[in-house]
């Protein structure tokens, strides 16, 4: 009795109550930190429980979703506690701000579309562009192909590789005659597509950019090739310890294809593109690593137009090396360099017996630092230069430009408040002796992991076109757009709904004035921008709908009045759907755009219906079929000077294809890297 009556007294009691708020908080765990004391909070949040610890301990608090709570004090004080627990913050390293962006590949952001996706886009033929033709905000230009982007011109949207610029993205080819995308798809692992409100780190965009980064090192041996009528392709990777070697040889050529089939131009040289890349990438550590990429296009096509044998050839090299590493205490360095060359010679360019020649050459200069302060802070800054040169000839008139473009930027991303986040980023441009400044913004309000607001605004700038530059006598200024954006985005397993309201103002566009172009054009651009993807419907079933309103008008170049671009249209609508059944996956895009304006008239509707179909041969065999405009309908993209109608080669594309992969058990994986 003794004994027990000494253990008794022995014994102390620990309690309070838990509460997050003025709310109890039901079922927490509290326990005497090292020991198995502790209990769960009941219904009111109360708690109490008997421990023979005595002297100084630590009792914890624990909730899933809130941070932990801990107090240190003598056992004799821990006593009708009030503990306040606080939810759990997300850092703003875990932060995604996904506010008029669209992200593909490797990313957790909200849409997320791999390699595969892009060549399965019903209406793609495996090219990255016209894939991206189906996100809203896209204008639908047939007659060259290229992304216009929220009422803005096509080089208005710059491409970048690791982070470093490409001059020429595009491949080249005759007018009124739609380009690719130079890249494959399957040699990046992550695109993320801004379609305004980018951070400082990107400049010489005035609406939208297109980051796309390569593949990490290889971990195994790639071999694979792929032919169809159009295209024949090999290629593959070498893989070594830590680091790897890949090449890629591809030859396009539209002869046999136009043999095959007939169309309305006459080209007397088929389109034939010889293209060539190679990469090499190495990991010096987890937190040092190398790329370097080369790729060479060498474009040649001859059409009888006029009465003039036009004959193009071009020359397209683009070259980039960058490096990342952690360089201590939490901060990272990347250092890059690009070089991207092109070679135009046109024969009877205009008419018979002229000749055009045109020399562009960039190299990108780009170091940057980054530092994750703490849980709620983070920052980067970086230098670039862009030095360029550009020579033209035609004929007796003829022009040489040689300029730099040094650039600076500051980017802070901090969480204000738990659910409330702020990118503030500054960006300065100089150029010969004007400095630009440029301060871009994005406030967002995350309150669950389902719903996103985001507020954006900013300045973003870019030097006019090198043939525009050279006539303007060298009195320009850089051209600037204003952007504000709403966005508002809901996201569930099954469906993803995005809603953004945008308004764009361009200050200093070209205007010819007297034969010479003067920075004094301006235009607007506003609408609204939205996208739906469902997984729900039906099971193996995925659909979008893409819709995009556009009223912007502008004075530029040879316009005598404010108007809407030839190049815009108001109303762009894009469903697609893809299913998959057993070893077919069946694509299916119908894309819509309202008639766009010209001096001699307005064209009618655009429509097309595009289907294709992937078929797995083999565990190394993909057989793809696709077919553009499978009703035959005759758009017409534009009207010319005499208001005749400018429509395409073809009302129909047919794409069949092969693809083997000969060392690799992933047919997908295929020759690329």
């Amino acid at each position: 009795m003794l004994l027990a009556v000494c253990n008794l007294t022995a014994q102390t009691t620990i309690s309070g109550i838990v509460t997050y708020g003025r709310e109890p908080l039901a079922g927490a765990n509290v326990f005497i930190l090292g020991t198995i004391n502790g209990c769960l909070t009941d219904s009111l949040g109360r708690f109490s429980f008997t421990t023979s610890q005595t002297g100084e301990a630590t009792l914890k608090a624990t909730f899933i979703g809130y941070e932990d709570y801990t107090l240190t004090a003598d056992i004799s004080l821990m006593h009708n506690l009030t503990i306040q627990m606080n939810k759990q913050t997300t850092t703003i390293n875990e932060v995604i701000v996904t506010a008029s962006t669209f992200s593909f590949g490797k990313s957790d952001n909200f849409k997320t579309m791999d390699a595969l996706d892009v060549v399965m886009a019903g209406n793609s033929c495996g090219d990255i562009v016209a894939a991206l033709q189906t996100l809203p905000g896209m204008q639908k230009v047939g007659e060259n192909g290229k992304l216009y982007v929220r009422g803005g011109e096509s080089d208005e949207c710059q491409t970048f590789v690791n982070g470093m610029h490409v001059l020429v993205p595009y491949s080249t080819n005759t007018e009124n005659t739609a380009v690719r995308g130079r890249f494959s798809p399957f040699l990046f692992k992550g695109i993320n597509f801004s379609l305004g409100g980018y951070s400082g780190e990107y400049g010489q965009a005035l609406s939208s950019v297109l980051p796309m980064e390569t593949t990490d090192a290889a971990t195994s041996d790639k071999l694979g090739v792929s032919a169809s009528l159009v295209d024949w392709n090999i290629g593959g990777t070498k893989a070594y310890q830590n680091s790897s070697l890949s090449f890629n040889a591809a030859l396009t050529s539209m002869g046999l294809y136009d043999r095959l089939f007939t169309q309305r131009q006459e080209f007397n040289r088929p389109y034939r593109k010889f293209s060539g890349e190679t990469q090499y990438k190495k990991e010096f550590n987890a937190s040092s690593v190398l790329k370097s990429y080369v790729g060479y296009d060498f474009t040649l096509v001859g059409q009888h137009i006029d009465g003039r044998n036009l004959l193009l050839k071009e020359h397209n090299i683009y070259a980039n090396v960058t490096h990342r590493a952690s360089i201590g205490r939490g901060y990272s360095l990347f250092t890059g360099i690009a070089n991207s060359s092109v070679l135009t010679d046109i024969d009877d360019a205009r008419m018979v017996g002229d000749h055009y020649h045109n020399f562009r050459n960039e190299v990108h200069l780009k170091a940057e630092i980054r530092k994750v302060c703490s849980n709620v802070l983070k920052v980067s800054t970086g230098v670039e230069n862009y030095i360029r040169n550009s020579t033209m000839r035609y004929d007796a008139y003829h022009y040489q430009l040689n300029y730099d473009i040094l650039a600076a930027h500051v980017d802070a991303q901090w969480r204000i408040i738990p659910r409330v986040f702020l990118n503030a980023s500054a960006r300065a441009e100089f150029m010969k002796s004007d400095c630009l400044l440029m301060p871009r913004t994005t406030l967002s309000y995350i309150p669950n992991k389902h719903l996103q607001f985001s507020l954006v605004g900013g300045r973003s700038s870019q030097t006019i076109a090198d043939d525009y530059l050279a006539q303007s006598r060298g009195d320009f200024t850089q051209t600037t757009a204003d952007h504000a954006i709403f966005s508002m985005q809901y996201k569930s397993d099954a469906t993803l709904l995005r809603i953004e309201p945008y308004w764009k103002k361009y200050h200093h566009l070209p205007l010819s004035e007297d034969g010479v172009y003067q920075p004094h054009g301006y235009g607007t651009s506003r609408g609204v921008d939205v996208f739906v993807e469902n997984h729900s419907l039906v099971k193996h079933l995925t659909t979008t709908l893409s819709y995009s309103f556009n009223d912007s008008e502008r004075l530029y170049l040879d316009y005598t009045e404010v108007q809407t671009p030839d190049y815009a249209s108001r109303h762009n609508l894009r469903l697609t759907a893809k299913y998959a059944i057993g070893k077919t996956i069946i694509g299916l895009a119908e894309s819509y755009a309202s008639g766009r304006h010209f001096p001699t008239g307005t064209t009618p509707h655009y429509n097309s219906v595009d289907v294709n179909l992937t078929y797995l041969l083999s565990p190394k065999v993909i057989v793809y079929t696709s077919l553009n405009n499978i009703f035959g309908r005759t758009n017409i993209f534009r009207y010319d000077a005499n208001a005749n109608p400018v429509v395409p080669s073809r009302d129909r594309f047919l794409y069949i294809g092969i693809f083997v992969s000969l060392k690799n058990n992933k047919a997908y994986d295929i020759s690329n890297f």
